[in-house]
C-alpha cells in the first residue's frame, strides 16, 4: 500500500454511529509497535506502520493529524507535544491496555473493518467473489466475508474472531470501553 493512500472504501456507509474512516484518533507508529499497530488496526483505528526515518514520521503524523505511538523516548521528546505517546510496556497485551485507556479508544463498535495487514478498510464481498481464495470447509460454512481493497486479504468470521475477542477481553482486564464486561 502507497503510504498515506486512502481507498473509496473509506467513504461508504457502515454500521454504527459514524464510519471508520471518521475513526479518532488515527495513529502511527515506530518500528517498535508493529504487533501493537495490527491489534489497533483490529479494533478498526487507522494505523500507519512504515519502517520510517524519524524525520518523516514526525512530518507524517503533522500533516497527517495523527499521534505517534513509539517506544523510543528520544523520538517522543523531539516531537514534545499530545500527538506523540511513549508506550510503557513491553508486552502487546499490556501495549493495547495502555493505549485504549489511555486515549479512551472504543473496542467494540468497529472490530474487524480494517485489514491488519495494511490497514485500508474492508469491505462485504459475495462468497462467489472470494470462493477460490478461501479454504473449502469456509466457503461451505461461512456466509459473509471481506475482502481488503489494498491488499487482497479476505476475512470471516471464523474461531479466530471468538479468539481475538477473547483476547482483548483478557488483554484489557475483563474491560471494554473502559466498563466493566
Amino acid at each position: 500500500m502507497v503510504l498515506g493512500a486512502r481507498v473509496a472504501a473509506e467513504t461508504e456507509e457502515t454500521q454504527g454511529p459514524r464510519a471508520p474512516s471518521e475513526l479518532k484518533p488515527r495513529f502511527v507508529a515506530d518500528v517498535m509497535l508493529g504487533r501493537l499497530a495490527r491489534w489497533l488496526r483490529l479494533l478498526g483505528y487507522d494505523v500507519l506502520y512504515e519502517h520510517l526515518a524519524d524525520d518523516v514520521l514526525i512530518d507524517l503524523l503533522r500533516r497527517e493529524d495523527r499521534i505517534l505511538l513509539s517506544r523510543d523516548r528520544a523520538l517522543v521528546e523531539t516531537v514534545g507535544d499530545e500527538r506523540a505517546y511513549f508506550v510503557r510496556n513491553q508486552r502487546v497485551d499490556r501495549q493495547v491496555a495502555e493505549v485504549v485507556r489511555r486515549f479512551g479508544l472504543d473496542t467494540e463498535n468497529f472490530l474487524f473493518t480494517r485489514c491488519t495487514l495494511c490497514n485500508t478498510l474492508v469491505v462485504p464481498v459475495t462468497l462467489e467473489e472470494v470462493k477460490n481464495k478461501v479454504p473449502p470447509y469456509v466457503a461451505s460454512t461461512q456466509q459473509e466475508f471481506w475482502r481488503c481493497p489494498g491488499c487482497g486479504q479476505v476475512y470471516w468470521k471464523g474461531s479466530h474472531l471468538g479468539r481475538a475477542k477473547q483476547w482483548l477481553r483478557k488483554a484489557l482486564g475483563g474491560e471494554e470501553n473502559g466498563s466493566d464486561a
